[in-house]
């Protein structure tokens, strides 16, 4: 069954569908919420997959599966974030980095200089900009599909990912050690996002 029917399954009383579900998306729900949320990842997987059994009847036509499960994973990323803060009213993630929340507990440790420049970059970048990029260099959406977890048109999806690889080639630049470090990175910057993903796998 496609993710679809396995979600409908699930909701009709189909425990191994939803088991099903939860073995194929886990890895990539793990790197959404440990490269921004550390520790606390276990637990927002397993809410999301809560909210996700709940509302699967919201799902737009038209909208993936996989938009639609790393939508409700933004909303429960979000929820986290405000649910630590006093200010959690004001708290704006397209300002927000998750380096301005203070130290992530994780136990990511990126092996190539290039990968710990990446991610390094990456945690100074708002934390929308950051989770565009992983979904469109780490889970291979499209801009309709990040349009659809963010709940933006595709015109805009596609605005919004030419500005969050700008603003970390900016950040990159900035924190390169060498000219040499940079253009490694920035030259072949897909191939290190993938680095840096299979880093996350690993450490799950």
């Amino acid at each position: 069954m496609d993710d679809q029917q396995l979600l409908v399954a699930w909701r009709g009383g189909d425990e191994d569908a939803g088991e099903v579900l939860f073995e194929r998306f886990y890895d990539a729900l793990s790197r959404f919420f440990r490269s921004k949320a550390g520790e606390h990842a276990p637990d927002l997987i397993q809410r999301t997959f809560l909210v996700l059994l709940e509302t699967q009847a919201r799902m737009r036509e038209g909208t993936s599966f996989q938009a639609y499960l790393f939508g409700v994973a933004r909303n429960i990323l979000l929820e986290h974030y405000r649910g630590k803060r006093r200010d959690g009213d004001r708290f704006d993630v397209a300002e927000r980095s998750v380096e301005d929340l203070g130290p992530t507990p994780t136990t990511l440790l990126a092996q190539a200089q290039e990968t710990r420049l990446l991610l390094q970059a990456m945690r100074k970048i708002p934390i929308e900009s950051q989770m565009i990029l992983e979904l469109y260099y780490w889970e291979n959406m499209t801009a309709k599909d990040i349009g659809d977890v963010l709940e933006i048109p595709e015109g805009t999806a596609r605005t919004r990912i030419r500005r969050a690889k700008q603003l970390l080639e900016a950040q990159l630049e900035q924190l390169a050690a060498s000219p040499a470090l940079l253009h490694s990175t920035v030259s072949d910057l897909e191939s290190w996002a993938r680095h840096l993903r299979d880093d996350l796998k690993q450490r799950k």
